[in-house]
């Protein structure tokens, strides 16, 4: 059987019965986490017992997830598509790390990797939405949920249209009727060649997305699968990156980096990151040394990093921008409390990029390495110059940039770019 064994508010504390099918904290309306009992797993999972790195999927952290693939009764819930388990590369030219000392790399969520002596997992719909989805699929299928519903800016969407799809569930997306064509196209064809998968557009941005879910949908009977507002199901699949954080040997094996920089939207890797480092040391794993988190947006759109800078305990909504980083265009967040609370526990920052700076280190990057960048992840490379000049990075240390999604999702509107 899993380790899960209750839900918990991120905020109260409260705790409740783990395979229900709520949404937020019925007490105080913060998002929910899977909690595992991990000292069950230390006894019964010695040395390793727990990990399964013979799996090219996030699906290898096995018995540490919520669903556990060694586990024949949970096994049969999981919808895997080879999601997770990507590469580390270094980016030994960047002349902002060679100029101040320190070791770059970047977590490639995009394109697959193939031709190295490692073999790779690939996110199916090249974005890191994947991992969340995949496991709250799983999750779904556990508790017998049939129709999910999500309003997103959209990769989230094209995401879970896929899995959903494999599933075969109902699932409706709700986005904006800018989002990028690629994007909007794929979904738009599912729709269109699959009676499961309906897609609706709205003028505005994920908020006026999730009124038309709560008006029209969440009456029929759909449940709602939004960033934070599932039970912690999607945090525990962005967990994943933060257990791939440890795992990986270039920092030495289960150790982690000094700082990591990632693009915020509503902000669920930050806290699937901190969860899994948390676990980590539960079980002696790693000790209790933390990397510096840093939160980026850009500047058309920063709730983080303005609630950041003004010592405010949560964000306020705001009017959104516009930006490249459609991603990264999330007007306020129920989670950026907590995203708040762990930045400034790991002594790290919000940080807001200009458009001009994602746009040409989006640029650089492809030239430098041939690699198929999206905006979001280019914000994070965007950041590095402000993160040295604030003395969150240092001489020697090891940083991580994360690159959630593959330049092609974002065309025609980047195509000049290249």
């Amino acid at each position: 059987m899993s380790f899960a064994k209750n839900l918990k508010c991120t905020h109260c504390a409260r705790e409740y019965e783990l395979l229900q099918p709520i949404n937020l904290c019925p007490s105080c309306q913060r998002p929910l986490e899977i909690q595992l009992d991990l000292d069950r797993l230390a006894t019964e999972k010695k040395d390793f017992n727990w990990y399964r790195p013979d799996i090219n999927s996030m699906w290898r952290f096995g018995s540490l997830l919520a669903l556990d693939i060694n586990d024949a009764d949970d096994a049969r819930f999981i919808l895997s598509l080879g999601e997770g388990h990507t590469p580390m590369l270094p980016l030994s030219r960047n002349a902002c790390a060679n100029q101040h000392g320190f070791q770059l790399f970047l977590k490639d969520e995009g394109k697959a990797h193939t031709g190295s002596d490692q073999i790779f997992g690939a996110n199916p719909t090249a974005s890191f939405k994947d991992r969340g989805m995949s496991m709250a699929v799983s999750m779904a299928r556990k508790l017998g949920i049939k129709k999910l519903v999500v309003p997103t800016q959209g990769n989230a969407g094209d995401s879970l249209a896929e899995y959903a799809m494999k599933a075969d569930m109902e699932v409706v997306v709700i986005m904006p009727d800018d989002t990028p064509m690629p994007i909007l196209g794929r979904v738009a064809a599912l729709d269109r060649l699959h009676e499961n998968v309906t897609l609706e557009l709205v003028k505005g941005t994920i908020r006026e997305a999730g009124a038309l879910m709560k008006e029209k949908y969440l009456p029929q009977g759909y449940f709602n699968v939004a960033t934070f507002q599932e039970p912690g199901w999607r945090i525990e699949g962005k967990k994943t990156l933060g257990l791939e954080l440890a795992e990986t040997e270039h920092f030495g094996q289960w150790q982690l980096p000094d700082v990591v920089i990632y693009p915020t939207g509503g902000g669920t890797g930050i806290l699937g990151m901190w969860k899994a480092f948390d676990e980590l040391e539960a079980l002696g794993i790693i000790g209790s040394k933390r990397p510096r988190c840093i939160a980026v947006q850009s500047e058309q759109t920063s709730p983080v990093v303005s609630a950041f800078e003004n010592g405010a305990e949560d964000t306020t909504a705001r009017d959104p921008g516009i930006t490249l980083a459609t991603g990264l265009n999330v007007p306020g967040g129920v989670g950026h409390m907590k995203v708040l609370d762990i930045i400034r526990d790991s002594k790290g920052a919000g940080i807001a990029v200009t458009e001009e700076a994602i746009a040409s280190n989006l640029s650089q990057i492809y030239h430098d390495y041939g690699i198929w960048i999206c905006p979001e992840g280019a914000a994070t490379v965007a950041a590095l110059e402000s993160a040295v000049e604030k003395g969150l990075i240092q001489q020697g240390d090891n940083v991580v940039v994360f690159n959630t999604g593959s330049f092609e999702k974002y065309l025609p509107n980047v195509k000049t770019l290249l």
